[in-house]
């Protein structure tokens, strides 16, 4: 038997706020170098990556299985990708330079758009999987579910808008974490539904509900023998 193509992608996303570079593998390992991009060439070429995420260490992680490094100039979204790769069995780089003199919004939607059109692509398709994944995940107090359904039908459903206490964690602005799962929903083309159930410290809240997705994601994404070449679907689409 064959061994199964890769599920990688890499991708620039360059707009006028912001500049971001993905490499995905949603089955760890190594992840591909970064495309070229005259953007950041200029950067590396003037020795100043120590501004990327591969220099920081604060979401940077690397085992036998996996390569992990994210820098969005945010540190707290820096960490709920890191968790995210982390337990869904992802290898990840990102590295974005946004207008943070603005505010947040720009970088972290736009971040979780190209990660969604990252993962989109990386799968290229969904015969011979799960397609449906679903994950609790608990951080000490707080509990969090995550439902996913590989479906190419884009949407999302979350408590996230109301859950929270604090206005911001860290340099995230709490509204921009259902806002972010919603991005990646969107460019993804899944059918995601998150919620807190319980919580009373907001960076736990969060943090369960990444790792909930996470999980779930894990789950949807694997490959299934018997079910190879097949659409998981009455319908013999996905649409």
């Amino acid at each position: 038997m064959s061994p199964a193509p890769p599920r990688s992608a890499t991708l620039n996303r360059d707009t006028n706020e912001t500049k971001i570079q993905i490499s995905l593998n949603i089955d760890g390992g190594q992840p591909d170098a970064f495309p070229s991009s005259n953007f950041w060439d200029a950067i590396d070429a003037k020795k100043e990556s120590q501004t990327n995420g591969e220099d920081k260490d604060h979401a940077t992680q690397q085992s036998k299985s996996q390569v992990i490094h994210v820098d969005t100039g945010i540190g707290f979204l820096d960490h709920m990708i890191h968790a995210l790769a982390k337990h869904a069995g992802w290898s990840l780089r990102v590295r974005v330079k946004g207008d943070l003199h603005i505010d947040d919004h720009h970088t972290a939607e736009d971040t979780f758009l190209a990660l969604g059109t990252a993962f989109k692509t990386s799968l290229s398709t969904s015969t011979g999987l799960a397609r449906f994944g679903s994950a609790y995940a608990p951080l000490d107090e707080a509990l969090s579910r995550a439902v996913i359904d590989l479906s190419n039908r884009p949407f999302f459903v979350s408590n996230l808008t109301t859950c929270f206490q604090r206005e911001k964690i860290g340099d995230l602005s709490t509204e921009m974490i259902p806002h972010c799962l919603g991005s990646f929903a969107q460019n993804a083309g899944v059918t995601l539904h998150v919620d807190v159930l319980r919580g009373e410290n907001d960076h736990h809240r969060a943090e369960s509900a990444f790792k909930a997705l996470a999980v779930a994601i894990r789950q949807a994404t694997t490959r299934v023998g018997q079910w190879e070449g097949e659409v998981r679907s009455t319908k013999g689409v996905l649409y």
